[in-house]
């Protein structure tokens, strides 16, 4: 199944690492924040991936060229002519990579992509947040009630401590997050290819020109996620989702939760030396 992932934004509140990269690839664990939504999806069985770049897409596109230029093993024969690779440890990936515009807004990204994506449901979340949300549950989900999109909703992890009162007096102080209240679009949506009749143009939002029509014909259903779900809007949420890779306890890493750090690699081949 296809995946859309939004990638071509400004990342303006995220400037201390923005300014020399796009948002989805700062890095967390030495990899970007693209690359771990993608591990996750592909731990789930779906690893088709378009990719709407906008700001700096040259960088993301760097990115992937040089895993397939760069990774693995290589052997030069200048004699004959032929660089070869022997590394076979491969992502089985397919990566699509668009380009959107740099001012376009989300729901136009989306609608630029239509061409690829009108023969069936397709998957799509932002470039910038991390979860352990399980995709083949919530494809189900989506599935079970026959609607034209489905939203995986989270309740937004808090990011302050909190003081527990009882009247003007303070019962408890805790230096730990109090849990959000509400529920908040946490990406990681389900579309039936009718989507795209709710989109018109470049200046669409996805959010409030498309989904909020979609929610008022009845079309919008809620997949409830109760676990992990960060998105990385400041350099705070960057910094925490580095301590927990770093602690070993990061939720999202479903993919193999023991595994040791790997490279991303290509499969073998051999090329002619330009």
């Amino acid at each position: 199944m296809s995946i859309v992932l939004l990638a071509g934004g400004l990342g303006t509140r995220l400037q201390e690492e923005t300014t020399s990269r796009p948002k989805p690839m700062v890095e967390i664990g030495g990899r970007p924040i693209l690359w771990h939504i993608m591990k996750h999806y592909a731990h789930h069985g779906h690893d088709d991936f378009h990719i709407a770049c906008g700001y700096m897409g040259d960088f993301i596109k760097g990115y992937f060229l040089d895993q397939y230029n760069l990774s693995g093993d290589l052997s030069i024969d200048f004699s004959r002519n032929v660089v070869s690779r022997q590394e076979s440890d491969a992502e089985s990936w397919r990566v699509n990579l668009v380009d959107t515009g740099i001012n376009t807004q989300t729901g136009g990204r989306l609608l630029r992509l239509k061409p690829r994506l009108e023969s069936g449901t397709f998957l799509l979340t932002y470039g910038d947040g991390v979860s352990d949300v399980d995709i083949s549950a919530l494809l189900d989900f989506h599935r079970s009630h026959g609607r034209l999109a489905t939203v995986t909703a989270v309740r937004p992890p808090a990011r302050f401590g909190g003081l527990i009162m009882t009247g003007d007096f303070v019962d408890h102080f805790t230096e730990k997050p109090v849990s959000g209240e509400g529920w908040i679009n946490g990406g990681f949506l389900v579309f039936e290819p009718g989507i795209f009749d709710y989109l018109s143009s470049d200046l669409d939002s996805l959010e409030a020109d498309a989904l909020e029509r979609v929610a008022a014909d009845g079309q919008l259903a809620a997949y409830r996620h109760h676990g992990f779900w960060q998105c990385m809007d400041t350099l705070r949420d960057k910094q925490y989702l580095q301590r927990l890779w770093e602690d070993g306890s990061a939720p999202w890493r479903t993919w193999d939760r023991d595994e040791k750090e790997t490279r991303l690699r290509i499969r073998p081949q051999v090329a002619k030396a330009a």
